[in-house]
């Protein structure tokens, strides 16, 4: 496989391609473009190119100094297995404008070893709480 360019510019990420894939995620099901439009436009997102062509995304949900909250982390499937989601965690953490962020969160239900390889822990220290609720259904 090609080099992975990673960048945070956020005028190469191709919005349908990235929406339509997060959509088809177990996570993403139930989700709208204009949900995906909101998230993505008040979060850090970083793309991964190969060849020019997106391949992944990422983004980070943050107050920029004290938390970061690390979502939609997902490699187009045909490119899954080569690394590029292991580059994308590691651009959102060495971004420069989460320098001085020490709690990093994120929710999974299957890759916890990409995110233990940085650090990552499971919670269990009775801290954390969660609220969930459903999303109103739009007619």
């Amino acid at each position: 496989m090609a080099e992975v360019e990673i960048s945070f510019d956020v005028s190469r990420i191709d919005f349908d391609k990235t929406s339509e894939v997060i959509k088809a995620s177990y996570w993403g099901e139930g989700r709208t473009d204009e949900i995906h439009r909101r998230a993505f436009a008040n979060s850090l997102c970083v793309g991964a190119y190969v060849d020019g062509e997106q391949v992944g995304f990422a983004r980070v949900v943050s107050d920029h100094a004290c938390f970061a909250y690390v979502a939609d982390v997902i490699v187009w499937p045909e490119r899954r297995g080569f690394g590029i989601g292991k580059k994308l965690i590691q651009a959102l953490l060495d971004h420069p404008e989460l320098a001085t962020v020490t709690g990093f969160s994120l929710r999974t239900s299957d890759a916890h070893s990409l995110y233990e390889q940085f650090g990552f822990v499971t919670s269990t220290d009775g801290m954390y709480m969660r609220l969930s609720r459903q999303l109103a259904t739009q007619e």
